[in-house]
């Protein structure tokens, strides 16, 4: 099972920038794909982007597309998401979530129910 601790979280107003962290440990990290979900109050948890283990291939929802941008750094067992051009809209919770290993380097799930271990999660705060 692999631990993952999200970072980077906070309040910032509407066109600012975050960028929030997440550092694996516990097993392979650059064998897994990992992605970045969110959930805001009173909603179901949805995808905001993954990347595949060698980072060849990356999806991301059509809410931030252009605006976010999801890397890794295998060497330090850490995926982002650079967030900007915010908007009160992307106020939620962002959890950082690892799927199981694989062999594909281009496998890059985007159904949470694909990701077997998941952080405890970073507020993120919009203002108008």
């Amino acid at each position: 099972q692999v631990q993952l601790v999200e970072s980077g979280g906070g309040l910032v107003q509407a066109g600012g920038s975050l960028r929030l962290s997440c550092t694996a440990s516990g097993r392979t990290f650059s064998s897994s794909p990992m992605g970045w979900f969110r959930q805001a109050p009173g909603k179901v948890r949805e995808f905001v982007a993954s990347i595949s283990r060698s980072g060849a291939s990356i999806y991301y929802a059509d809410s931030p597309k252009g605006r976010f941008t999801i890397s890794r750094d295998n060497a330090k067992n850490t995926v982002y998401l650079q967030m900007n051009s915010l908007k009160p809209d992307d106020t939620a919770v962002y959890y950082c979530a690892a799927g199981p290993r694989s062999s594909d380097y281009y496998y890059s799930p985007k159904d949470p129910a694909d990701f077997g271990s998941w952080g405890q999660g970073t507020q993120v705060t919009v203002s108008s």
